[in-house]
């Protein structure tokens, strides 16, 4: 079959910063529960499949609707394993069974703050700009031409542009923003004969900071909890 765009959610079992988190109750919804409702909701998305190595994750991702056509191999959901092997094994899978497409959108379950509009706007950026990668981006609060610092031998640094000016305030400082979690897109072709993805043309999709939270912790998700709360009191 040829689809458009397919959606993919990479949902390894392990997780030393958080375990489990994947499945953790999330106002009242296991976490990647929320990202598989918008996208099933985002009129982008063909054809949505969870990547997991676990049998309970991809149990409940077809409860959910999502399609799990294959379990991935644990080799391939362990800490160190680069998150573009996990993309190259299941684009092959797809082409194995007959299944071609034009663009892969990844969807991380550890943003569960996305909109539907978010996925929307994002598909039609990329196709308009005809680039390589799209990935999510947010306006830092930190920047290393102002506010951070290298620490060598128990003593503070200032880290300089690469002209070695000093910058006395952030608003003169260069504007620097921090990569999200909260979608990227690519095209399979790319994906397969690229190992470093951010080789060809990446642009930068722009995304609020309050639906830039990525969970790698239980700091992360404590916040994400939060915010989810205060949408819920909000509408």
């Amino acid at each position: 079959m040829i689809f458009n765009n397919i959606g993919f959610i990479f949902a390894r079992e392990g997780s030393k910063g958080l375990p489990n988190k994947n499945i953790l109750d999330l106002c009242g919804k296991p976490l990647i529960q929320w990202t598989i409702e918008t996208a099933l909701k985002s009129r982008m998305i063909d054809k949505l499949i969870v990547s997991t190595d676990s049998t309970k994750i991809a149990n409940l991702a077809k409860k959910l609707g999502a399609d799990v056509p294959f379990i991935r191999p644990k080799e391939l959901a362990l800490d160190s394993t680069p998150e573009i092997e996990a993309w190259k094994h299941a684009i092959d899978y797809m082409y194995s069974k007959g299944n071609n497409f034009k663009r892969f959108i990844s969807l991380p379950c550890t943003s569960p703050l996305r909109i539907v509009s978010d996925i929307d706007r994002a598909v039609e950026i990329y196709t308009k700009n005809k680039a390589d990668l799209l990935i999510s981006v947010y306006e830092s609060n930190h920047n290393p031409f102002f506010n951070m610092i290298k620490i060598t031998n128990d003593l503070c640094s200032r880290i300089f542009s690469d002209d070695n000016k000093i910058y006395y305030n952030r608003q003169s400082a260069p504007k620097v923003w921090n990569i999200g979690t909260l979608i990227y897109i690519s095209n399979p072709e790319y994906i397969m004969n690229n190992n470093d993805i951010y080789s060809g043309k990446v642009i930068p999709f722009e995304i609020p900071q309050e639906r830039s939270i990525d969970i790698d912790s239980q700091y992360d998700f404590d916040i994400a909890e939060f915010l989810m709360k205060k949408r819920k009191n909000d509408f």
